[in-house]
């Protein structure tokens, strides 16, 4: 029997193009259920007809079904995508402008920060009804998730939902390796990796090539360009000897050394408010597809697979090994970071479904700037789930960009107008403003 996939936000067209290109690219996936889901009816028309071409580019003969009714289309699913964004551009917007009010630089703000907090609180509803409706509907169903923050995601989902199989799925270990591999002139098929640690902040512990460790390639490279040392991550790594697995934009916001420092954000060539002209180049790259589409009847798609969830599918259907970054819920998988929040290690797929490995400790740095990431993601997801504002301020006050950057009152009167701007994308209970102005002595 087909397996059937649900893409919940199909309306990403972009990334429901680069997933069905690789699904679609596995000849024992050619002929797979796939059901499309969106709130936007226009989106999703869009998205069918980007599966109807990338099939036909494939050679592929999919059946393939759009609903803007989610139970309909989790219904019998076996495979779950989570790619939604709650409240789109508009949101992102608020999140990046309201911060930059009260002096707090950001980057992307989709993980951690005052921005992650908000993205995770606004997702938060969304992702409890998917779960109530997998439970009823498909409750063996994998639910892989894309969505930001991940960590918190994750972690929401095995509070709410501890009996759903979930995944988070993240590219940024693969192409970090891949990067890493060009600086140093060595073929990515050569090498060899270990890396493990939290979303967006884990750490390349083992980097080889026929056993040989290849950092002394890299130290190499560093010494002989100033510029590449004028990178966030780069000079992480110099300072605490793993490399860290995510962008120098990304890596800046989860640490307190460098976003409140002009001096620092010039030396370093960091991009402040980077993820505002991304998101508007993805709306322009929507338009760009959507315009394509009516005058042809396939797309381009890239060959060989990059993105995970195509694998895992693979994986566990045709039960070839695989190993992957995944993100899962730590029981002591990385013995000292604390159980219950989700962390990411290698994971190996096959026909009796996802395996995570075991790490032991991290190293004692690395652990460290880990537990601090953990702060805002527990904090946040807790808020949620005990229905009390105060923790959500909470999760702002030991955040260390945010620590770094704003006082406490500042950041209560911040997170009162992020609650006031997201209104009722947030939980109810989470809408209360909090802040009282201090008494002069």
């Amino acid at each position: 029997m087909k397996p059937t996939i649900v893409i919940i936000g199909a309306g990403s067209v972009e990334f429901t193009r680069e997933l069905l290109g690789d699904i679609l690219s596995f000849p024992e996936l050619g002929s797979v259920r796939v059901v499309l889901h969106d709130i936007d009816d226009e989106r999703l028309q869009t998205a069918e007809a980007i599966v109807r071409a990338t099939a036909r580019t494939a050679g592929a003969s999919p059946e393939v079904v759009s609903t803007t009714d989610r139970r309909r289309a989790l219904d019998g699913a076996d495979y779950v995508i989570n790619v939604i964004q709650v409240g789109m551009h508009e949101a992102t917007l608020r999140d990046f402008e309201i911060p930059a009010k009260y002096g707090l630089n950001q980057t992307i703000a989709d993980t951690i920060g005052v921005g992650g907090i908000f993205r995770g609180l606004r997702t938060f509803p969304v992702l409890a009804g998917i779960a109530r409706d997998m439970e009823e509907l498909c409750p063996d169903a994998w639910l892989l998730n894309y969505t930001n923050p991940m960590a918190m995601n994750v972690t929401y989902l095995h509070r709410v939902a501890p009996r759903l199989k979930v995944l988070g799925l993240c590219h940024s270990v693969y192409w970090t390796m891949v990067g890493l591999c060009e600086l140093v002139d060595v073929p990515f098929d050569q090498v060899s990796y270990w890396s493990a640690g939290v979303n967006h902040q884990a750490w390349v512990l083992r980097w080889e090539r026929d056993g040989q460790s290849l950092y002394p390639l890299l130290d190499q490279r560093i010494a002989a360009d100033p510029e590449l040392r004028r990178r966030v991550r780069v000079d992480m790594y110099r300072r605490l000897g793993y490399y860290p697995t995510e962008t120098s934009e990304h890596s800046s916001e989860y640490v307190p050394w460098y976003l409140h420092d002009p001096r620092e954000i010039e030396r370093l060539r960091i991009n402040v408010g980077e993820y505002v002209s991304i998101s508007e180049a993805n709306m322009a790259e929507y338009q760009r597809v959507r315009a394509e589409l009516t005058d042809t009847e396939t797309l381009p798609i890239d060959t060989g697979s990059t993105e995970y969830a195509p694998q895992v599918i693979h994986s566990l259907e045709t039960g070839t090994p695989r190993v992957i970054s995944a993100n899962i819920v730590n029981d002591g998988l990385i013995a000292n970071l604390p159980d219950g929040v989700a962390v990411e290690v290698p994971t190996l797929l096959d026909s009796l479904g996802a395996h995570p490995m075991k790490v032991g400790d991290l190293p004692a740095q690395c652990a460290a700037l880990n537990r601090s990431f953990l702060g805002p993601v527990d904090l946040t997801v807790r808020a949620a789930v005990e229905g009390d504002p105060r923790l959500v301020r909470a999760a702002a006050m030991v955040d260390p960009n945010t620590a770094a950057s704003l006082s406490v009152d500042r950041i209560w009167e911040l997170c009162d107008e992020l609650t006031a701007a997201h209104g009722d994308l947030l939980p109810d209970e989470l809408r209360e403003t909090l802040f009282t102005p201090p008494v002069a002595n």
